[in-house]
C-alpha cells in the first residue's frame, strides 16, 4: 500500500488496477474545523467495499490516522479516499494481488451547495438510466462512467441535479446525491438492491428518521409518483443535505422535513 496525499508527487502505477479496471472503491467526505463528518461511518463503507468487492486491504489503523492528519489543517473541505486492488497483470485476473493501493487527496468545498440550501435545487430527468446489476448496486465503486455520462447531459440544461432512473424505469437517486421525498408523515426513498449508490448521508437520515415522527419506506417508483409529494429532498455526504424546488411542472415550496433534518444533518459528527 502506498498513499498519495494532495501535496505529493509521488506516481501511480500504470498497471494500477483502478487506473486499469475501475478494480477499486473510493469514499468522500466533508471536512469541517479540521475533523472528517461521519468518519466512521466513511470507514465502514470502505471495510464493507472491499469485503465485497474480495480487495485484501488491511490497514485501517493507519488509513484512519492518515485520513485524521491529512483533514487537521483545513478549515473546511473535501477528503477523498481511494482503495484499489494495487498493481496486477495485463488481464482481469487477480491472482496475485496482495497489495492494495490507497490514494487520499483533499480539495476545496463546493461553494455552490450553500446558495441550493436557500433557493432549493431544480431537477432535469437524465437520459442515461443506470444499469441494474445486484452484484454491484449501492457499492460506491470506482466505475463511475454512468455518473460521468449523466453529469455531462446534465451541463447541457439549467438545472442543478439530475434525476436518474434504472435501465427499467424505476427512481433510482440524482447524479451525486440520494432521493427523498415526503407525503405527509411518510418519507420514501428508491430502494438500491438493483442499482444506485448507498450513500452515507442517505444511510444516517434513514436511521435518524427511525426514531422520529416519520415513517421511512424504501420503494420502487416511477417519476410520476414525486407529483404527490409534499416535498422532496436530496442529500450526500457533502451538502449534506439540500430542498427540491422543481422538477419539470412540479415544484415543492414546503421545507417542513428539510428544516426537521438540516440541523441533525450539518452537525453529525
Amino acid at each position: 500500500m502506498f498513499l498519495i496525499h494532495h501535496n505529493e508527487e509521488r506516481g501511480l502505477a500504470t498497471n494500477d488496477r483502478g487506473l486499469q479496471f475501475g478494480d477499486g472503491c473510493f469514499t468522500t467526505g466533508r471536512i469541517v474545523a479540521g475533523k472528517i463528518a461521519l468518519i466512521t461511518h466513511h470507514l465502514l463503507r470502505l471495510q464493507q467495499s472491499c469485503a465485497r468487492l474480495a480487495i485484501p486491504f488491511t490497514e485501517w489503523e493507519r488509513l484512519t490516522a492518515e485520513m485524521r492528519t491529512l483533514a487537521g489543517p483545513q478549515e473546511s473541505g473535501v477528503l477523498k479516499a481511494i482503495v484499489t486492488r494495487g498493481v496486477g497483470g495485463r488481464g482481469y485476473s487477480a491472482a496475485g494481488c496482495q497489495q492494495p493501493t490507497c490514494i487520499l487527496s483533499v480539495s476545496p468545498y463546493p461553494l455552490h451547495y450553500a446558495a441550493l440550501k436557500t433557493t432549493g435545487a431544480t431537477l432535469a430527468l437524465s437520459p442515461v438510466p443506470l444499469g441494474r446489476n445486484p452484484y454491484l448496486a449501492g457499492l460506491k465503486h470506482l466505475n463511475r462512467l454512468e455518473q460521468v455520462l449523466i453529469r455531462s447531459h446534465l451541463e447541457q440544461t439549467n438545472a442543478d441535479e439530475a434525476l436518474v432512473l434504472d435501465s427499467d424505469g424505476w427512481l433510482t437517486e440524482c447524479c451525486a446525491a440520494n432521493l427523498f421525498w415526503r407525503c405527509g408523515r411518510d418519507v420514501y426513498t428508491p430502494r438500491l438492491d438493483q442499482a444506485g449508490v448507498n450513500g452515507i448521508m442517505r444511510q444516517f437520515i434513514i436511521a435518524r428518521l427511525a426514531h422520529s415522527p416519520y415513517r421511512v419506506v424504501e420503494v420502487n417508483a416511477r417519476p410520476e409518483a414525486l407529483a404527490q409529494a409534499d416535498e422532496v429532498i436530496i442529500c450526500n455526504a457533502l451538502m449534506p443535505v439540500i430542498p427540491v424546488q422543481r422538477y419539470a411542472a412540479w415544484q415543492w415550496p414546503s421545507r417542513e422535513l428539510y428544516q426537521f433534518l438540516a440541523p441533525i444533518c450539518e452537525s453529525s459528527d
